[in-house]
């Protein structure tokens, strides 16, 4: 007999392999992948801190999701690409080729098993593009299966009025939002310092530029700030890091809704998945 806790878990990890075997063969079957770091966050915060608000939100949000949907979480991946932050202890970071590789190699078994979509569920910000390429791999090589390269904090309504405009705009890493969120999630992780660092650099940008953005560059933590802080965390509370909770479990829980009542995306074109040579017989 299927033991009862693994009927209700959203973990796939915590199917039984007969379960797994008929449930990913759903026709909207759907697995999350969420992305974190091991790196720096200030003296604030935890080296864990992208994992811990991907994994906490992502499940929160399944939470919301009726039971009888095919959607799963997978594992965190808790180690990601972080050289920006290097020169700071504790910060580990896997390099490019061996995150995409992990990701389509991964991939491409879930694809096999008849998962239809897998979402790259990130919060850290310095793996975007990366993820972004890999699940471009990945669904070259896997056309069954449609990747999605989600980011925690894109797209979120209503975080411009929470958080200051120059904050929203500058404040990177470890700052007002991260420090709230954190204060909300988990304050026992939460140090006394709140520092305001990396905002202003000996070599101010020059007009247009910045270090995100339009037009960014390829920024290094121990270039621009003390403590491992690029932000402003002094007036970080955890009452705005509940009221950020609720925005992004509100927001990731009405596009998973969405998603899961839909067919899309739809499914590869004969072009792609043969290749070029079928344009010419």
């Amino acid at each position: 007999m299927e033991c009862s806790d693994s009927r209700r878990s959203r973990r796939l990890d915590h199917l039984h392999w007969p379960d797994a075997a008929s449930r990913l063969r759903d026709p909207r079957s759907t697995l999350v992948w969420p992305f974190g770091a091991l790196e720096q966050h200030g003296p604030q915060l935890p080296l864990a801190t992208d994992a811990l608000f991907a994994e906490r939100i992502l499940s929160r949000v399944l939470e919301t999701l009726p039971d009888a949907w095919p959607i799963w979480a997978l594992p965190p991946q808790s180690i990601g690409l972080s050289p920006e932050h290097r020169g700071f202890p504790g910060t580990l970071s896997l390099s490019a080729d061996l995150l995409i590789r992990l990701v389509v190699e991964v991939g491409e078994q879930l694809a096999d098993q008849g998962v239809k979509r897998l979402v790259l569920f990130n919060a850290h910000g310095g793996q975007i593009g990366l993820l972004q390429t890999a699940a471009r791999e990945l669904a070259a090589r896997a056309p069954s299966m449609a990747v999605l390269p989600c980011f925690l904090w894109s797209g979120v309504a209503g975080l411009e009025a929470l958080i200051p405009s120059q904050e929203l705009q500058n404040g990177l890493h470890a700052g007002l939002a991260e420090t709230s969120l954190m204060l909300a999630l988990a304050p026992e992780l939460v140090g006394p310092e709140r520092p305001c660092d990396g905002l202003q650099s000996a070599v101010p940008p020059p007009d247009g530029w910045s270090l995100e953005g339009a037009a960014p560059y390829a920024w290094f933590t121990a270039d621009i700030s003390n403590s491992g802080v690029v932000g402003d965390s002094r007036k970080a509370d955890a009452s705005l890091g509940h009221r950020l909770n609720t925005a992004l479990i509100d927001h990731w829980s009405s596009l998973f809704s969405s998603l899961m009542v839909s067919d899309w995306p739809p499914t590869a074109d004969a072009r792609r998945v043969r290749g070029p040579s079928t344009l010419h017989p």
